[in-house]
């Protein structure tokens, strides 16, 4: 099945419309100060009113508290919880059991010994997601557009879906799904002009390029057909491990 795709980074309505308009799974909102995509709980609270369940919320947070997601919460009503940072498998499993929602855990993957957490996280989280390791003086764990040896995804044997992330832009990221079979990919800098300011032009290339569809003309015999149906893969992600 088709993988899905979730655009994360998004910070105003333009962006979010582009995003929803192309026909993307998932949308993400990050809560994380340092990020140039970091969002404040009332813009959360109005870009998340727009969704209107054409899509699903995610609320990308890195070592936050309790306290933290529950504003985050209160503001976005997201549909999953997604922790980029250091936390424990033990913490995972808080968070899913306090709030009640679907976790996607982020791991930091650079050589084949970073896929060892996966054992411990795969029996507290509802997905995984593989990112590029950040440099050690990086100011943030994601979003750098790092990519890293997808062939290290190659055959896993995971109890839970997986999305793909790092480094993946509208040229690549057809190549990353033939690699690791991901069950979704996220992009956020890839599809971007400046760190932060999304491209609505380079989300729609994503997303198409993510779906398999042509940007070439049709044949001169056939009338012009704009493209409606959006493909997905069974269930959402509300349903996964619930």
């Amino acid at each position: 099945m088709p993988a899905l795709v979730k655009i994360c980074g998004l910070k105003t309505p333009d962006a979010l419309e582009a995003a929803l308009g192309a026909g993307a799974d998932m949308v993400g909102f990050v809560f994380f100060p340092p990020s140039p995509r970091n969002l404040g709980t009332e813009a959360a609270r109005l870009l998340g009113e727009r969704v209107k369940g054409r899509a699903q919320k995610v609320a990308l947070s890195v070592d936050a508290t309790d306290a933290e997601l529950d504003r985050v919460i209160e503001a976005l009503k997201p549909d999953m919880l997604q922790l980029h940072g250091r936390e424990t498998p033990e913490r995972v499993a808080h968070v899913r059991s306090r709030f009640h929602l679907p976790v996607s855990k982020a791991l930091p993957i650079e050589q084949k010994s970073d896929l060892a957490p996966i054992r411990l996280y795969e029996k507290v989280a509802d997905w995984l997601l593989f990112d590029g390791r950040a440099p050690r003086d990086a100011t943030r764990p994601g979003g750098l557009g790092r990519p890293f040896d997808w062939s290290l995804l190659q055959n896993l044997d995971l109890k839970i879906p997986f999305m793909l992330s790092g480094g993946l832009d509208a040229l690549n990221v057809a190549e990353a799904l033939r690699i690791t079979r991901a069950s979704a990919v996220d992009v956020s800098s890839g599809v971007e002009r400046a760190p932060g300011e999304k491209d609505p032009d380079r989300i729609r290339a994503f997303v198409r390029a993510a779906r398999g569809i042509s940007d070439a003309p049709p044949a001169q015999t056939e009338a012009p057909r704009e493209e409606q149906t959006r493909a997905r893969a069974p269930g959402s992600i509300t349903d996964v491990n619930a």
